[in-house]
């Protein structure tokens, strides 16, 4: 019998990698054939065909190696290596026209790749693209600026390795503690991994460090615009418009900027001006569409979403900010275009998941239920899949909050915040109705409505903290949170009240109240109540199968990972009447739940009910809130501007035959 140990996969590919190293072409093409034959996971598979593929060209076998390399790229179309030993492959074949596209691809996949910018740059000068030659060149100098440490880190970043090149990253940093592009890297993949204060800790340091840092600044500013502090960015963008003044991507950025202030009519001109200069920029036109929008300019803003994807036909924002209207209808050449787009397999992940999410709207506005929903389901198994969201961690922080907030904190540190009456949080589920109840409080002329503000997410974060955390926060220095709500230095309240007071100013006009409507905020109604205990708090609540489902439709920006699976949309919600119950317990009638049902029922009840809590008297503005003008920045934006309607209270119903799983998990017959 014979007992000697068969070779692991990795040692058989590494003596692959060898026989390649060492010319021995034919006999590498032979065991990967081989190993082929017996090996069943996609990785592995991938791996021997780049080998075969590699080996084969070596081996000036052009026909073979193509078809190998075709073969890898049918497993994985975003194997930046493997598009550029397409081009190689190609460029041996004389076919210089798929060579140019497959080393492009390689770069936009992976833009450390040396060897196809080299390549780019001759097949470029070639065809006279001289401005592409010093694109080209512009990287190759950048490139070779990097330390290899650094290299690695960014081809690992770009192969979505991101804790590995997290570790190489910060080993290096050790040693090179005032290295801005190391600094820049891991605030790249802080950002990747949601790790927000980190990165915005990173890269503030890194502009201290070097303040004419192009990268840094416009790394900071774009990470600023997505934490939505529009103040904060606005300063970066005009730094950076005074050392570029004719740079398009800035000026886009101080719209943006503009927008998320309220300044509407200045980012309006601004995208326009913008639009104006390159006119075939998608991004550009999307982006006009999204101010437009959120000022109720509707129709022009529909003009603006058609135009860019009739510019860039693949780009599933435009198709799903259609959908996002919640009012437009699709045509049947829009719903064609884009069933043809999502079977493009180079599409990117994120326009598939758009255009799922875009074709599931179109297909339930036609009462096509069944098509609808299996546009549904694909687009959110794609996010589900590519988010890597875990229901145990938001369970494990309701569990600790519940453990942490109790009745005894309260009575102990919460006399130490600051008394501010000024904020009203509206707190809940995503599509609970919060957005209708911020319209009918924001139409009273004592009430400014703002939109969802990151500030309490933003101070719950820095107090979590985290192990890799450089921030020298001694706020944090007790443990982590909720934790340390009980041990920090009291004097801390009060000073977290008046910061979240004075960062918010800018969001608000002249009214005496205003309203943040973040629905997590209903993870932090603890330390809402410790820094500002004259707040109040209103949970916009609906019933689990349409505010669920409603979710399950919705494809957010960002921030609501659980909304992907019909199992955890239904588990999330089970944990948010959990911990609601608790602050109802532990805070008696701090929080004021309002039934999105009984407004419906009875919008006049409850309205005057909501504005005695907030001790508001009564307008009639408040109950024709559609006809009250203001900027709305969410997906509900177009509904509020009319009068209430009760059919979207039982769509779910279309669907019922397909929501087992989300029945279960609620607990509905």
């Amino acid at each position: 019998m014979d007992t000697t140990p068969f070779p692991s996969i990795e040692k058989q590919l590494k003596s692959i990698q060898q026989l390649i190293q060492t010319t021995k072409f034919n006999d590498a093409i032979k065991q990967s054939k081989q190993l082929l034959k017996k090996v069943s996971e996609q990785q592995h598979q991938i791996e021997l065909w780049y080998l075969l593929a590699v080996a084969q060209r070596y081996a000036k076998d052009y026909a073979n190696a193509l078809s190998s390399i075709n073969e890898l790229l049918k497993l994985d179309p975003s194997h930046s290596r493997a598009n550029q030993e397409s081009g190689y492959i190609n460029l041996a074949l004389q076919n210089l026209k798929q060579s140019k596209i497959s080393f492009e691809k390689a770069v936009a996949l992976n833009p450390i790749l040396v060897a196809s910018w080299q390549e780019l740059i001759e097949l470029y000068r070639q065809k006279k693209q001289m401005a592409d030659v010093q694109k080209c060149a512009n990287q190759l100098a950048k490139l070779k600026k990097l330390p290899p440490a650094l290299l690695a880190v960014t081809e690992l970043l770009h192969e979505g390795k991101l804790l590995k090149a997290e570790q190489i990253c910060r080993h290096f940093l050790q040693n090179n503690k005032r290295h801005v592009d190391g600094m820049c890297l891991l605030a790249e993949i802080g950002i990747e991994l949601k790790i927000y204060d980190d990165a915005e800790f990173l890269l503030a340091s890194a502009l201290e460090l070097s303040p004419n840092h192009v990268h840094a600044r416009s790394l900071y500013l774009n990470l600023l615009i997505r934490l939505g502090k529009y103040k904060a960015a606005e300063v970066q963008v005009d730094i950076l418009l005074v050392e570029q003044p004719n740079n398009l991507s800035f000026k886009v950025a101080k719209a943006n900027v503009l927008t998320g202030l309220g300044e509407i009519d200045q980012a309006i001109t601004l995208f326009e001006q913008a639009i104006a200069k390159d006119s075939q920029i998608a991004g550009f036109h999307l982006q006009l569409g999204h101010a437009l929008k959120t000022k109720g300019d509707i129709a022009q803003a529909v003009a603006a979403y058609q135009k860019a994807y009739q510019i860039s036909p693949s780009f599933g924002d435009a198709f799903w900010s259609l959908a996002n209207t919640k009012t437009y209808r699709f045509s049947d050449a829009e719903i064609a275009k884009m069933q043809v787009q999502q079977a493009d397999k180079d599409l990117a992940l994120v326009d598939k998941v758009q255009l799922h999410f875009a074709t599931g709207k179109a297909f339930e506005d036609r009462q096509e239920y069944h098509q609808a929903f299996q546009a549904y389901q694909q687009g959110n198994a794609l996010q589900h899949a590519h988010n890597g969201f875990d229901i145990n961690k938001i369970e494990q922080q309701i569990t600790e909050q519940i453990s942490y907030c109790t009745r005894e904190l309260f009575e102990n540190r919460g006399h130490l915040g600051l008394n501010s009456p000024d904020p009203i949080f509206i707190v809940g589920l995503p599509r609970a109705g919060s957005t209708l109840l911020e319209q009918i409080l924001a139409s009273h002329s004592q009430v400014d409505g703002t939109m969802e503000l990151h500030n309490i997410l933003g101070l719950a974060a820095r107090l979590r903290g985290n192990s890799n955390n450089q921030s020298n926060d001694k706020s944090n220095k007790a443990g982590q949170y909720p934790k340390n709500l009980n041990e920090i230095n009291p004097d801390y309240f009060k000073r977290f009240g008046q910061q979240f007071i004075d960062d918010t100013q800018v969001y608000r006009e002249q009214a005496p109240l205003f309203i943040d409507k973040m629905p997590n905020n209903f993870l932090h109604i603890g330390l809402i109540r410790l820094i500002l205990p004259n707040a109040k708090i209103i949970d916009a609540r609906r019933s689990p199968m349409a505010c669920c489902f409603s979710g399950f439709k919705q494809l957010f920006a960002e921030g609501q990972d659980f909304s992907y699976n019909l199992e955890d949309i239904g588990h999330y919600y089970q944990a948010y009447l959990k911990l609601m119950s608790h602050w109802d317990d532990v805070l008696p009638g701090y929080v004021l739940t309002v039934n999105h049902e009984d407004v419906v029922d009875d919008l006049e009840t409850q309205v005057r009910r909501i504005l005695d809590f907030c001790g508001l008297e009564f307008e009639q503005s408040c109950l024709d809130f559609h006809k009250t003008k203001r900027n709305i920045k969410t997906p509900s934006s177009e509904q509020v501007r009319q009068p209430i309607y009760k059919s979207a209270t039982e769509q779910w119903r279309h669907f019922e035959q397909y929501l087992a799983p989300l029945k279960k998990c609620v607990n509905i017959d």
